[in-house]
């Protein structure tokens, strides 16, 4: 008799808790509530979405406007970083302004060896195989950026994966830079060359589909100005083009 009543108890909690259950998933109109039509309820489309604001690229660097004789030797590329305001200029959002501030680290490994005399007046030297025996031979700058970007892209405010093309100009400040030379028992560390140019002025591109694309980067003013070298009297621009990838993140 003990054991009649527990079941009929354990049967109506049962009953009520399942009802409460079926309760939970009826429309007003008495049917039944499907999941799918619970996830449309959910989803919130977002119609002032913005794209792409931050970025991180790792690149390759290649010489230009440098002595005949001057080539890339060793260690030669950089990573940049930083945030972009994407700001829509049309209704569907898909061209786009951005700017944003950044930080490029870049070392160009190079037979350019730049030094001082002991008047503190500086050497640009390059460095033959013949003449010269050495370990590394180095130019190293981390530059300050904004970026400036015209923007045009096929997303949508759904659409996480689109193309783009990104056109632009960076403008910078090499807030540090260093000539570094090593050689067995002698290295040399220039922090201060009077010719180099601080500002930094460069023309960007980058295009590709979801968050891979590729990146171009080219400087238009040369890193040294009235620069010649003391071997063959050439004068020393030094421009960097730059390719590589950058991802871009929510």
């Amino acid at each position: 008799m003990h054991a009649t009543i527990q079941f009929i108890v354990f049967s109506i909690l049962f009953c009520s808790t399942l009802f409460s259950f079926a309760q939970e998933d009826l429309n007003s109109d008495g049917s039944i509530a499907s999941v799918e039509s619970e996830k449309k309820t959910d989803t919130i489309v977002d119609l002032k979405y913005r794209e792409d604001q931050f970025y991180l690229g790792i690149t390759y660097n290649i010489l230009s406007d440098v002595p005949s004789a001057v080539n890339l030797s060793g260690l030669s590329g950089g990573i940049h970083f930083g945030f972009l305001r994407d700001m829509p200029i049309n209704k569907r959002r898909n061209i786009a302004i951005a700017i944003g501030a950044g930080l490029s680290f870049d070392a160009y490994g190079n037979t350019l060896f730049i030094g001082e005399t002991p008047e503190e007046e500086s050497i640009f030297t390059i460095l033959t195989n013949d003449d010269y025996e050495y370990d590394f031979n180095r130019f190293s700058t981390a530059v300050i950026e904004a970026p400036i970007e015209f923007r045009w892209r096929n997303s949508t405010p759904t659409k996480y994966g689109f193309w783009r093309v990104y056109a632009g100009f960076r403008i910078g400040y090499a807030y540090w830079y260093r000539a570094h030379f090593s050689q067995e028992g002698n290295e040399v560390n220039q922090t201060d060359i009077p010719e180099f140019n601080q500002t930094r002025l460069a023309a960007t591109l980058s295009f590709g589909y979801s968050k891979v694309n590729f990146y171009a980067y080219y400087s238009i003013n040369p890193f040294f100005e009235n620069a010649v070298t003391t071997n063959t009297q050439e004068e020393v621009g030094f421009k960097t083009f730059k390719v590589g990838l950058i991802f871009y993140i929510l």
